[in-house]
């Protein structure tokens, strides 16, 4: 199997991942707002806290309509293409460091590393849209004279600038990376060798059912292990100042971990897994069956140009 082109998995990572998000939007809405439950509340919110999947959306489709849940889709789009696009661009990038012209080469381990390092980078390139994202998602939850009432993404990421400093956009930068460097390892990297192991042992073919299968096992695995990461980041990236104390309710990623565990128990880390699970599969199957059909028709196309031209694109 030969090396990809890192630019064919920007585009094809950014076209799918902006398909798959507008699907599976609603059901990350319901995730943000069940992992902001309890959050700085008093105990009068235990029952919000213990909300169900269904009987979140019911909330927001009570209290918002039905448009509610897609609240936030501007900014969605704009952190799949930014985000995902870099990471599926970077990590094709560094695959192609290690594997030398042949990507089954590329040993599981090393795979895990090139994850790590895309999620990295694609996480600090994408964290802006991500901080206007959960903020416009968990808008609708607040009183009417709190929200902030973002219009769409541009609006959000101009008034954060303006209203609080440029290094806003990347509050919970550190868990949003954390978090990428996980969920992308477990993603790409177990959809790799899954589908490198399926295809080894003649159970599949080369098609959409591999695709399907390999997506299912690499959702599964990136969701258990990034949730805590992930209802972290949420509550950084939406938390306001105390008009009481004047500061912050969080310091940082261990500080937010630990007043969670403290006021909520330890399984709180993992609130919201049921819709992450409901988005994380499909979302994962559009996404990675559109960037393997995206890259072969940049191969088929790459393969009926002249040569001279081919090169000069790659290089």
């Amino acid at each position: 199997m030969s090396c990809q082109d890192p630019w064919k998995g920007f585009i094809a990572g950014s076209t799918a991942a902006m398909v798959s998000g507008a699907v599976t939007h609603p059901v990350d809405l319901v995730k943000v707002r069940m992992q902001l439950a309890g959050a700085n509340e008093g105990p009068s919110s235990i029952a919000r806290m213990r909300s169900t999947m269904s009987g979140t959306a019911l909330q927001v489709i009570k209290a918002e309509g039905v448009t509610g849940l897609y609240r936030g889709l501007s900014a969605s789009l704009l952190r799949q293409a930014s985000f995902i696009g870099t990471k599926f661009g970077s990590y094709d990038l560094l695959k192609n460091s290690c594997c030398g012209n042949d990507i089954s080469n590329t040993s599981f381990a090393a795979k895990i590393l090139c994850g790590f390092g895309a999620g990295a980078l694609g996480a600090a390139v994408g964290n802006p849209a991500d901080v206007a994202m959960v903020r416009m998602q968990a808008d609708g939850r607040l009183p009417i004279e709190q929200r902030r009432g973002y219009r769409n993404a541009g609006h959000a990421l101009s008034r954060m600038v303006r209203e609080e400093g440029v290094t806003t956009l990347w509050r919970g930068c550190s868990p949003t990376v954390q978090r990428a460097m996980i969920i992308t390892a477990s993603q790409l990297a177990i959809y790799d060798q899954v589908k490198e192991e399926l295809l080894k042992s003649g159970i599949f073919q080369d098609g959409a059912s591999l695709y399907v299968t390999s997506s299912v096992i690499a959702s599964c695995v990136a969701s258990v292990t990034s949730n805590p990461i992930d209802v972290v980041k949420t509550r950084l990236m939406n938390m306001k100042i105390d008009s009481s104390t004047g500061k912050l309710p969080y310091r940082n990623t261990l500080d937010c971990m630990s007043k969670t565990i403290g006021s909520e128990g330890v399984l709180a880390l993992w609130k919201g897994l049921a819709p992450t699970l409901a988005r994380q599969v499909p979302l994962n199957i559009i996404r990675f069956v559109c960037v393997e059909q995206i890259k072969k028709f940049f191969d088929n196309i790459s393969s009926t140009m002249p040569e001279k031209i081919v090169t000069k694109a790659t290089t």
